[in-house]
């Protein structure tokens, strides 16, 4: 079960990441950050599974997704700041309220930036905890 779990995990958060690169092509910048979340949470949830031979928690709380696989501290200072970074555009892109406010803070700019780190923190969870 744990081989298959993780595969789930990897594949579906690498198409999550082709749908990102996408959205950023196409200029829907807002949704960069959000589906740039979906991808961390699911590289972290084959993480979990790894880790914990268990099936991962329903949650979109990376942290919750880390201590609870067991890699709290397994992780950079830097990479911990890009994932306070991500958490809000996770619930922030779903709700109207909070949306011109993610538009004026996500610029063309910005989005490259994510994708990026993204890019770069989904790479070093396969490398160092998968």
């Amino acid at each position: 079960m744990a081989n298959s779990q993780i595969d789930y995990w990897i594949q579906i958060s690498e198409y999550d990441f082709e749908v990102a690169k996408s959205l950023f092509e196409k200029g829907h910048y807002i949704y960069v950050g959000f589906m740039c979340h979906q991808v961390i949470e699911k590289i972290l949830k084959a993480a979990y599974v790894k880790a914990t031979e268990t099936i991962p928690p329903r949650t979109h709380n990376l942290d919750k997704l880390i201590t609870g696989s067991g890699n709290a501290g397994k992780i950079s200072q830097e990479y911990l700041n890009f994932l306070d970074e991500l958490t809000p555009l996770n619930i922030e892109a779903r709700y109207p309220a909070h949306k011109d406010a993610i538009y004026k803070m996500i610029d063309k700019k910005k989005a490259r930036t994510i994708i990026e780190k993204t890019e770069s923190l989904k790479t070093w969870i396969i490398e160092n905890w998968i």
